[in-house]
């Protein structure tokens, strides 16, 4: 349906009837779809309509006519355009509701067999819902005489100066504000995407929580940056700066990051504490951003493996180690496999630091070491993924249901690609539970577990 434009720039008010996976609210105009981000069930709303496609319309919130009783107040002195507090507006028990919701929509969606009957749990609420980020990214642009470092607004080239974003730790904005400041008295080269001109692109600020160990990371474009040596220097100066890197990329790569890093200063990796074991982190190294909860999600996913000190654990898209190590104290053996080859550095660091002698962590893609590591003789009783939102690859779905290990617990962060992978994986496991935990409030992002356990016909 094509909309006459005086259509598009008019007021329309629509009901909406139920949030989408991204937090937006959604309802209907003329039995079209219609996407409005902000507004919340129940509540009857003005909007605009900003953009139609052939499925669906993306609108814009004008005001609310009628309030829904779960809506609370946005957070005081925050951009509303901001990304990352999709449901800051709902109050955090529906946000928990939401998150069971979207996992159940999900297996609606794509129905695997027998998902009338999984047992999906209410979501395990984070004990802070605030300031719980340890990791703070943020994109550096110079345009009209003056630096910007902050985030961008969602799906625009609009960067948000220095936000003051609630879900991120405080030591991290605070330092992220401390190196701007250093970059703008060093006069320091910022990347130019319309132009490209080399220099600094993005600035990345991670702590450990249990220990406050800061570890900064500049995400070039071109390896050598004027001054980058001496405000690495000026930037250890920093409370709780341990470490001070360089990453190098282009303009040809859609990631943030490159594969190139370089240590210009301090330690080689800073150190946090999960349960009782010490993992040390390099730049790369994917590590969940909310270290309170993380305990939360590995102790239920180990308790859901229901492991046996006889068995072998894999450990696929293992990352710094982790969940294995967390593990290893109740297998015989754990094999982690992780493809980026830093995180299998500092795993086998880890192993080290927590003097574990029954880990190893093997370098490669899952789907090819896996049907090796059975054919070599190695005994695969229990399995344990925890993927990229994009999900299992199918050629892995292939190699695990004909590997078949015996306990097999999937972590996922997106409820859609679980959904979809458990379609072919429920041809040969039974799903026994998903679980959820609340790793990002006031985001729509979800953390799933699902039980999976051999069907004994296979």
């Amino acid at each position: 349906m094509a909309y006459q434009k005086k259509e598009l720039k008019k007021d329309i008010i629509i009901t909406i009837k139920r949030l989408g996976i991204n937090g937006e609210g959604i309802g209907y105009y003329k039995k079209k779809i219609i996407f409005i981000p902000g507004a919340l069930p129940d509540e009857v709303v003005v909007a605009k309509i900003i953009k139609t496609h052939p499925g669906y319309i993306e609108g814009e919130l004008v005001r609310i006519k009628e309030k829904s009783p779960n809506r609370v107040a946005f957070p005081n002195k925050v951009d509303p355009e901001i990304g990352g507090l999709e449901l800051a507006h709902l109050s955090y028990d529906k946000q928990l509701e939401f998150k069971k919701d979207i996992v159940l929509e999900s297996l609606r969606k794509y129905h695997p067999r027998g998902y009338q009957k999984y047992k999906v749990k209410n979501t395990i609420p984070a004990k802070e819902n605030w300031h719980y980020r340890a990791k703070a990214q943020y994109q550096l642009e110079f345009s009209k005489g003056k630096t910007k470092l902050g985030m961008y607004a969602p799906n625009s080239r609009r960067l948000i100066d220095l936000p003051e974003m609630p879900t991120q730790s405080k030591n991290t904005q605070k330092t992220e504000r401390l190196i701007k400041k250093l970059i703008d008295k060093y006069h320091m080269p910022v990347a130019n995407w319309r132009k490209h001109f080399d220099g600094i692109k993005t600035v990345v600020v991670r702590e450990a929580a249990s220990t406050g160990e800061m570890q900064v990371t500049f995400i070039t474009i071109g390896k050598k940056i004027n001054g980058l040596k001496k405000l690495a220097q000026e930037v250890m100066k920093l409370d709780n700066v341990v470490s001070v890197f360089q990453n190098e990329t282009d303009w040809n790569n859609p990631q943030i990051w490159g594969n190139k890093t370089i240590k210009l200063a301090g330690k080689n990796q800073i150190v946090e504490h999960i349960l009782d074991k010490k993992f040390a982190l390099s730049p790369r190294a994917f590590f969940q951003l909310n270290p309170e909860q993380t305990e939360i999600l590995y102790s239920e996913a180990i308790k859901l493996l229901n492991l046996a000190p006889d068995q072998v654990l894999i450990d696929a898209y293992s990352g710094v180690g982790t969940i294995g190590l967390i593990a290893s104290d109740y297998v015989k053996q754990v094999i982690g496999i992780e493809s980026i080859p830093e995180a299998v550095e500092d795993a086998m660091h880890n192993v080290k630091l927590n003097h574990v002698r029954n880990a190893e962590y093997l370098q490669g893609s899952v789907e090819k070491i896996l049907p090796q590591l059975k054919n070599s003789g190695v005994p695969i009783d229990a399995l344990i993924v925890d993927p990229p939102r994009t999900g299992l690859a199918k050629s892995l779905i292939k190699t695990i249901m004909q590997v078949k290990p015996e306990s097999f617990v999937y972590i996922s962060c997106n409820p859609s690609t679980l959904a979809q992978d458990l379609v072919m994986l429920s041809e040969v496991y039974d799903v026994r539970v998903i679980e959820n935990v609340d790793m990002l409030p006031q985001t729509a992002r979800c953390e799933a577990i699902a039980k999976l356990v051999l069907r004994k016909d296979n």
